[in-house]
């Protein structure tokens, strides 16, 4: 069975630091863990009708939490920082936040 985009871009990543990028034309979205750049890059370009000109990605490790006595980690995830061209139009959902 073939994943859609949406089983490829799980949410956008809303930070500081991920907001800072957006001038940069540079915008972070959670991602499925088994996706590949090819996979991220097609799916951004379906989903917001941009063009795509650089992934980075990188795979992010759970968190020690504790619960009284119990201990442990929260799921682990990956996170995909996506560059586009610079003739390609902003996405507008991020535009929004400002």
């Amino acid at each position: 069975m073939k994943r859609t985009a949406h089983d490829i871009i799980l949410k956008p990543v809303i930070t500081e630091e991920s907001m800072m990028g957006t001038a940069f034309k540079k915008y972070t979205f959670k991602v499925a863990k088994d996706a590949n750049k090819a996979e991220i890059k097609a799916a951004v370009e379906e989903v917001f009708g941009v063009k795509v000109s650089k992934v980075n990605t990188l795979n992010c490790k759970g968190h020690l939490r504790r619960y009284g006595r119990y201990e442990g980690y929260t799921p682990a995830w990956k996170k995909a920082i996506v560059t586009l061209t610079e003739d390609s139009d902003t996405i507008d959902f991020f535009d929004g936040l400002l």
